[in-house]
């Protein structure tokens, strides 16, 4: 009999596709040791004891000082995705058109600037698995893979 696979747990990000009239809301990541000087949407790692809702509407108070009610967070998509480092990673991306206050770059040293861009116009410089997620959701698509080589058998 094989012996049992090694029990795995990757890393968990919550991700916030934020729609201002037919815009989404994305950062421009700075100081963080990952992805700086690429755009990106709002988000972070999901605290332990945290759910996923509880999570994205955190990361929207620290980096956009705005508060969305949980029940206007929808699950938009789920993206696994390997970084160029190699860690294998579970995105959760949650969709909100509603939220209390203006977003405002509240994490400067973390963050450039933030700016409105349109779901078919993004900068060109936008974090693999984030253009993955952000497209995945145009499309409606729930699931995605980013950074994966596909075994051949597939």
């Amino acid at each position: 009999m094989a012996a049992p696979a090694e029990t795995f747990r990757p890393h968990v990000g919550v991700h916030l596709i934020l729609i201002r009239g037919g815009k989404v809301l994305l950062l421009l990541r700075a100081n963080t040791g990952f992805a700086d000087g690429s755009w990106s949407v709002p988000g972070g790692c999901l605290d332990a004891g945290e759910t996923l809702p509880e999570g994205a509407a955190r990361e929207a108070r620290e980096e956009l000082g705005i508060v969305i009610d949980r029940a206007d967070l929808a699950f938009a998509h789920l993206c696994h995705h390997a970084d160029p480092d190699g860690q294998a990673r579970i995105g959760v991306f949650f969709a909100a058109t509603r939220w209390a206050g203006e977003p405002v770059n509240a994490e400067p040293s973390k963050c450039d600037k933030i700016d409105w861009f349109g779901l078919d116009d993004l900068p060109a410089d936008v974090v693999s698995y984030i253009r993955t997620g952000i497209d995945a959701y145009r499309c409606g698509q729930a699931f995605s893979l980013d950074g994966w080589t596909a075994p051949e058998h597939l």
